[in-house]
């Protein structure tokens, strides 16, 4: 016989058990003294250095290059302003050595520049000793150097932290002026320590609520960019899909045309031999096939309230009638046409077509009232196209009517799908400007 012996595993052990089991009260005093130990103990001393101030700012971004960078340093200079008013109080101190006194209220001070929590333990260290060493009776615990130091260290040391830490630094100066008050007495010493608490806890709350506003700023500036690129995103998207469906027109077109043909090919040739008619009828087939898979695919993005437009899809040769519905509009517009006028690819034509409807439809809207031209160049290798127009006459007394911004993505896009170029931006005169080159393969301006 064989003996089997059964172990059974024991559960590993939560070392977080005695804590849950633990009243609600204790764990939240475990996790404040948590938060109190990693804010002022943990690395209290570390190497901190204050960063220089931005200079892109409405006002930094206005100043000369040089001072621009002196600008830099502005939150550097207020600390040293500081430290002259705490040197300039703890120089007046009539009791004590001053040569001691005003080093030990200047260091801490200082010292907030590269180690801002071991600022505040040296503050809260000097301030019992500057007391003793006073001579005068009437502060206690703090000196008027140590009350400027300690006062000023709490605020830079909240500014360079957070609201947490500046809560608990605030906790532990009142722990200390009670403490001190208690140990001493009242008898012999004038206590300022509710003074030091009062102006302390009014420049914390101010700091509190200057970091609260400027992290609810950069949520909503980053909510602001997804936003943004989302929208882009959905426009670009918007964009494609018109294009597809005008596309969609011009390809189905082609297709029908291919089928067509090939079906009365063999009729017209007498006798055709039968190898040729098989030829005739798989392009066919293949045709008809393509323009049933283009219909299933553009249905994917077609909207369910699209309606195919009754006539065919424009060409350059329908740009006279538009310029004439844009002068109707009010717009004063010139066309030019340099080259020799060809046929180009119908993909091509429609995009240009489209182009120029959107650059002057974007000229009605943002300036109202100015002239355009539009000039189309008939170019070796491709189509080239340039609208601008001038600024208003009047910008201050017309508003402009802004549209949704897709004109110059919608743009961007067409000239993409044909592998083109294209430039937009200002003129210097005030105006706008939007140029594009329409590459077209040499073998497709033989066919046109």
């Amino acid at each position: 016989m064989t003996e089997t012996t059964q172990t059974q595993q024991t559960p590993p052990r939560d070392p977080y058990a005695a804590y849950k089991a633990r009243s609600p009260e204790f764990r939240l005093a475990a996790d404040a003294l948590r938060g109190l130990r990693q804010d002022l103990f943990h690395d209290a001393f570390a190497y901190r250095p204050l960063s220089r101030m931005g200079v892109d700012g409405p006002v930094t971004r206005r100043l000369p290059g040089r001072l621009r960078e002196y600008a830099a340093w502005t939150p550097h200079a207020l600390i040293a302003v500081a430290a002259l008013f705490t040197l300039a109080l703890a120089g007046v101190d009539t009791g004590g050595p001053p040569l001691l006194l005003v080093p030990l209220c200047v260091l801490p001070v200082l010292l907030t520049m590269v180690r801002p929590v071991g600022a505040f333990w040296l503050s809260m260290a000097i301030a019992p000793v500057t007391g003793m060493m006073s001579g005068g009776w009437g502060d206690w615990p703090w000196t008027p150097g140590s009350f400027a130091c300690h006062l000023t260290v709490l605020t830079v040391v909240a500014v360079r932290t957070r609201p947490r830490t500046a809560g608990w630094m605030w906790a532990l100066t009142a722990a200390y002026g009670l403490l001190a008050e208690a140990g001493f007495g009242s008898d012999y010493f004038g206590s300022n320590t509710a003074p030091m608490l009062v102006f302390s806890a009014m420049v914390l709350l101010c700091v509190a609520v200057w970091h609260t506003r400027r992290q609810a700023k950069q949520e909503v500036t980053a909510q602001q960019t997804v936003t943004a690129q989302e929208r882009s995103r959905r426009t670009l998207l918007e964009e494609r899909t018109t294009i597809a469906r005008e596309l969609h027109d011009v390809v189905a077109h082609h297709m029908s045309v291919v089928a067509i043909q090939a079906e009365a090919a063999p009729y017209r040739v007498e006798n055709p031999p039968p190898e040729l008619e098989r030829a005739f009828v798989t392009i066919r087939e293949n045709a008809v096939a393509a323009l049933t898979e283009l219909r299933r695919v553009l249905g994917v993005v077609r909207a369910e309230d699209y309606e195919a437009p009754d006539a065919p899809q424009p060409t350059l040769a329908d740009l006279d009638a538009l310029l004439a519905n844009v002068r109707d509009a009010g717009l004063r517009v010139d066309k030019t046409v340099t080259g020799a006028v060809r046929e180009l690819p119908q993909g091509v034509e429609l995009s240009a077509y489209r182009i120029v409807q959107e650059a002057l439809s974007n000229t009605l809207r943002h300036a109202p009232g100015a002239s355009a031209r539009v000039e189309i160049g008939y170019v070796l290798g491709g189509l080239g196209l340039r609208i601008v127009n001038d600024p208003p006459p009047a910008p201050a007394l017309v508003k402009p009517s802004p549209g949704a911004g897709h004109g110059i993505t919608g743009m961007r896009e067409r000239v993409s799908m044909l592998n083109g170029e294209m430039t937009a931006g200002s003129t210097a005169d005030g105006g706008y400007e939007v140029a594009v080159f329409l590459p077209v393969p040499a073998t497709s301006e033989g066919d046109a």
